[in-house]
């Protein structure tokens, strides 16, 4: 009975043993079939806005993410009150993913769907200062810096339900400028602060999971343009080149780059460590979904008229060939930030895709999509071959 009480008066704070728990990757999955909602949304906008359009929904759903990781590594997210805080995120989590497809156009009948997301989105966010105030209960400083996150958040938050509500053009400068101002005064005002980061292990797993998600996305962004098809010889090819795509962004984040850069953060301690895991992993992993996404659109726009013998196009072949760039750019980002100096490789291959998109744009879909994948797996060659001497012994 004691042991039941002190659970709901106080939560567990985790320690550098901590690890990524089975209710966090339950937790995730909603976030799974949000990322899937917003390729989805790509797909039916098929704009440039669009996709700028997917891009700020996305950073939404990333700095509800990464907010609750920050959570995760605080406390035993899984235990009492926690758990049930989080359970209450997730129903909020899901209704904003299913309200995306109509976030910016408003269907006839019903709920207006910009203002569901815009209010589920702030319950997310409300939550998790309830929740981390809850969690940080004997820890003055901490508590003082979860209520100056809170202050941060409410400009931002206010213009995502203003555009929410004005709808129309004004609705997606309003939440671009909600999200900026809210990453902007976040970060100010976590340099220097008395944020708390107790598990290495933890943290740098539960990111590396995210990109794995994303990368889930994407193989079923495959599935999804592959089945608009009777199965044939393009479509296996397309589904050939498209994972061969995935397998190779996997390979040039997971093969040494997270593993070395969760070597070096583990060795990291006090405000260095707190420094890193906001520059390296909350701010810069999210180019390395974004990229990931947006590639994820370009295959399942190549699927989706892989019979077309008609040029590309500049949409497709941004999304494709940027998407992946984009990713190489946040890895090389990353790296910098982790080990103090850029891989040169990957900012080459990341200048060779951009060069590629208007010939990418003039090439019919399929060999679009054959000419990315090869290009990567050059590049995953190439780097492979250079690093041969190191990774042996950081895989070990």
């Amino acid at each position: 009975m004691d042991l039941r009480r002190r659970s709901l008066r106080a939560a567990r704070v985790s320690d550098e043993s901590h690890r990524v728990t089975t209710f966090e990757l339950f937790f995730d999955l909603v976030f799974v079939f949000a990322f899937t909602q917003v390729t989805g949304f790509m797909a039916h906008e098929h704009s440039f806005l669009g996709v700028l359009q997917g891009m700020i929904i996305l950073a939404m759903l990333w700095w509800s993410w990464v907010a609750y990781s920050w959570l995760g590594n605080q406390t035993h997210v899984d235990e009492g009150l926690m758990r049930l805080g989080l359970s209450v995120v997730m129903v909020a989590m899901f209704i904003a993913a299913l309200a995306i497809p109509e976030a910016f156009d408003d269907l006839e009948g019903g709920l207006s769907g910009p203002f569901v997301l815009a209010l589920a989105y702030f319950v997310v966010r409300a939550m998790h200062l309830l929740l981390y105030l809850y969690a940080a209960r004997g820890d003055g400083p901490l508590q003082r810096q979860v209520l100056k996150l809170s202050l941060v958040m409410v400009p931002g938050a206010a213009l995502i339900l203003t555009g929410a509500v004005i709808g129309g053009t004004a609705q997606t400068w309003l939440w671009a400028a909600g999200l900026a101002l809210d990453i902007a005064l976040t970060y100010l005002t976590s340099t220097g602060g008395n944020w708390r980061l107790l598990s290495a292990a933890h943290w740098t797993e539960r990111h590396g999971l995210v990109v794995i998600l994303a990368l889930g996305e994407s193989i079923v962004a495959i599935g999804v343009g592959a089945s608009q098809e009777p199965v044939s010889i393009p479509i296996l090819l397309g589904a050939v080149f498209g994972i061969a795509l995935s397998v190779c962004l996997w390979w040039l984040h997971f093969d040494v780059t997270a593993i070395a850069a969760e070597h070096r953060f583990a060795a990291l301690h006090g405000p260095e460590r707190i420094s890193a895991a906001v520059d390296a992993y909350s701010y810069l992993h999210l180019p390395l979904v974004a990229g990931i996404i947006l590639s994820a659109f370009g295959v399942e726009d190549v699927l989706a008229h892989v019979f077309d013998t008609a040029d590309f196009g500049l949409l497709g072949s941004v999304a494709l060939f940027g998407g992946a760039a984009l990713f190489l750019i946040g890895s090389s980002a990353f790296w910098r930030r982790m080990a103090g100096s850029w891989r040169k490789l990957r900012l080459v291959g990341a200048a060779v895709l951009l060069l590629v998109v208007p010939a990418g744009a003039l090439l019919a879909p399929l060999a679009a999509l054959a000419l990315a994948a090869a290009l990567a797996v050059v590049l995953v060659a190439a780097e492979t071959a250079l690093d041969a001497g190191t990774r042996a012994s950081i895989r070990e």
